[in-house]
């Protein structure tokens, strides 16, 4: 598994990591053990949100890293209507319990809300005073939004920008991918093999994956996951509960595409033009 700095931070994070949004049809035992073997695998980067599950995801990530929270890279992220001052540290605290751990390695705002950015920010750099988390950042926003959490935070971050990023949907890459390198900004993709629409062995643009996939003696996912990561500053977080395709996940942190490769899938995959916003799931 292949390991890059995360963004100012300059921590050394594996490209590929495990979330653990949409869990919903999953059972607490075999999240865990997906967890688990992904940490064997490399995949030390661990995503979670008080929000997932009501808090229960946080509760199976601690039941994963139990004994391990020394190898991982933990992420959780506050709701926006929680993101107060003193909203936004009570949320971190209720994090923590439940994560069972004194600290986060990375606290995000999960999406732009109501209540001032200022005073999340404020309450983001207390918490770093205090030791309970090691950086912020934010998910879900756009180039304004991240230019205003810039003017704010200055040098302290964002860290990163956790977004929604797949083949099928390149819309970030306008505003969002050259802000975050532009500013030394982490560039994390949710979903990054779309949401129960990855392309289908029989349509065009899965040919073409199939194809790369045999040159590669990789899989399909495998490459999809690799273009995405052609960024030295991209990191992607695929979820998943079954064992096979943690494995799988995991072997695209070592595949590498050539040049020409990644020139046809971006051909295949056309970015589009701007849009007012980014899409969210």
């Amino acid at each position: 598994m292949r390991h890059r700095p995360f963004g100012s931070t300059k921590r050394e994070v594996a490209i590929v990591g495990q979330g653990t949004w949409y869990s919903q049809q999953d059972n607490r035992e075999s999240a865990i053990q997906a967890l688990r073997r992904g940490l064997d695998l490399g995949m030390t980067h661990i995503d979670t949100a008080e929000m997932y599950l009501s808090g229960r995801a946080e509760e199976w990530v601690a039941g994963a890293i139990l004994h391990r929270r020394e190898e991982v890279f933990l992420v959780s992220k506050v709701l926006p209507h929680n993101a107060s001052r003193k909203g936004t540290l009570r949320a971190c605290e209720g994090s923590l319990r439940r994560l069972q751990t004194d600290r986060l390695d990375c606290y995000l705002l999960h999406w732009p809300g109501d209540h001032p950015l200022n005073d999340t920010i404020e309450a983001f750099e207390q918490l770093k005073s205090e030791g309970k988390i090691l950086s912020w950042g934010v998910s879900n926003f756009d180039a304004p939004d991240l230019k205003e959490a810039h003017r704010l935070g200055g040098h302290a971050g964002p860290v990163c920008d956790q977004v929604l990023y797949h083949l099928q949907e390149r819309a970030v890459e306008h505003a969002v991918v050259p802000w975050c390198e532009q500013h030394d900004a982490a560039f994390v993709a949710y979903s990054p093999l779309g949401h129960g629409d990855f392309p289908g062995a029989h349509t065009a643009p899965g040919r073409l994956l199939q194809e790369i996939a045999q040159e590669n003696h990789a899989t399909p996912r495998q490459v999809a996951l690799q273009f995405l990561l052609r960024w030295p500053f991209s990191f992607v977080i695929p979820k998943s509960s079954d064992i096979d395709h943690v494995m799988e996940n995991a072997g695209a942190g070592n595949l590498e595409l050539t040049s020409m490769q990644m020139e046809r899938l971006n051909k295949m995959f056309a970015l589009g033009p701007p849009r007012r916003g980014i899409p969210m799931l």
